[in-house]
């Protein structure tokens, strides 16, 4: 405990900390996110296919074609901005992060592109593929048994090496500005601008951090849109239940079987007051619409996409129903090469007692027929 220096009368006390290297150092490392994304924060919108007699367009944000493979490029981005003009982030000492993943992928692609050492705390259930490329990225890897306890081992890590944690969980609503600055959401409505239905009725997000829910929905009042945004989350993941019940410690005793999303806790970046709809989707409905995306458009893609997707294609359904006319966007999430052991392996499925063959028949009768099979 430091005591307080007395002041004398007619004494100003002036201490500067001002670091010319470290300014420097700071000035060139936001200089090289900035240039990051100037190079690439505009993704693709994918159409997926619906017959043109329903009036309807099924719009796929393609955020797989960021340099490092997904959605989370944009938050690792926001997330080093946000630590490095709060003077949390320094030359030298490692960033860290609980992740499952894909944000601990983007993440140490920042870390190198500024030159800071990085280690991603992630589950030992982790997907080789992931592991491989957060090393390919010059991260390491610090893996827990139990994903629960990765938010006090990261904060422990950081204590210890004198880094910053940079919690994901905790920052992503507030890095993100959720004004404009391309955004996600900016980024879709200027897109849209030209196609039939500019404005969409529905934008479908799923949820790890909360933080791409909060963005859209915030952009969406703040631009005082009428599209609505639903958050389909996941199997073993409570921000749904936290949701519907208004209960913020709510909690589940396992993980997520899609990578990305789907939490043991509420999050304190997920912002429940700002988006107007939640479904819960099983986990063998969203691999069976990973698959049927590969049908229609010849991509793979997480099962992050296909949580998403399948609660998409339900709203496209019944708006087929009341004849309403209009656009509907979701997120392509992550590339599916990076799971091709799980979602796109008919033995892990058979492993996880997951069943895709009712859902696949769901989703066929729908595009066949344009009713959803009660």
């Amino acid at each position: 405990m430091t005591t307080p220096q007395p002041t004398r009368t007619g004494t100003t006390l002036d201490v500067d900390r001002s670091d010319t290297a470290y300014r420097d150092w700071l000035k060139e490392a936001v200089r090289r996110v900035q240039a990051d994304a100037n190079r690439s924060a505009d993704t693709h919108l994918l159409r997926f296919p619906l017959p043109d007699t329903w009036g309807i367009d099924l719009y796929l944000k393609d955020e797989s074609t960021h340099p490092t493979g997904s959605l989370k490029h944009r938050l690792a981005r926001s997330l080093f901005l946000y630590g490095l003009c709060n003077g949390w982030i320094r030359p030298g000492r490692p960033v860290i992060e609980a992740s499952s993943g894909s944000t601990a992928v983007s993440e140490a692609y920042f870390a190198k592109l500024i030159g800071v050492p990085f280690v991603a705390v992630m589950p030992r259930t982790t997907s080789p593929e992931k592991i491989r490329l957060i090393e390919f990225h010059g991260g390491q890897c610090h893996f827990v048994d139990d994903s629960r306890t990765m938010y006090e081992e990261s904060a422990r890590l950081a204590r210890d090496t004198g880094g910053h944690y940079m919690d994901q969980f905790t920052y992503a609503e507030r890095a993100t500005d959720w004004r404009g600055n391309n955004n996600i959401a900016e980024s879709i409505f200027r897109q849209l601008e030209s196609e039939r239905f500019p404005e969409p009725a529905w934008i479908v997000a799923t949820a790890g951090t909360g933080g791409t829910s909060a963005t859209l929905a915030r952009y969406v009042h703040y631009t005082q849109r009428d599209t609505r945004i639903c958050v389909a989350d996941p199997e073993n993941s409570c921000f749904f239940e936290g949701w519907t019940t208004g209960d913020p410690d709510v909690t589940c005793d396992c993980g997520s079987r899609i990578e990305g999303i789907g939490r043991p806790r509420m999050e304190p970046s997920f912002v429940p007051g700002a988006v107007d709809r939640m479904m819960k989707v099983p986990d063998a409905a969203a691999v069976a619409a990973v698959r049927a995306l590969e049908r229609a458009i010849g991509r793979k893609a997480g099962g992050s996409t296909g949580t998403g997707l399948w609660s998409a294609l339900k709203i496209v359904a019944e708006m087929v129903a009341t004849g309403r006319r209009g656009s509907v966007v979701t997120l392509l999430c992550d590339p599916g090469d990076r799971y091709l052991d799980k979602y796109y392996s008919d033995g892990w499925l058979a492993e996880q007692g997951l069943d895709i063959a009712p859902y696949t028949a769901e989703i066929e009768s729908l595009l066949a027929t344009g009713v959803w099979p009660e």
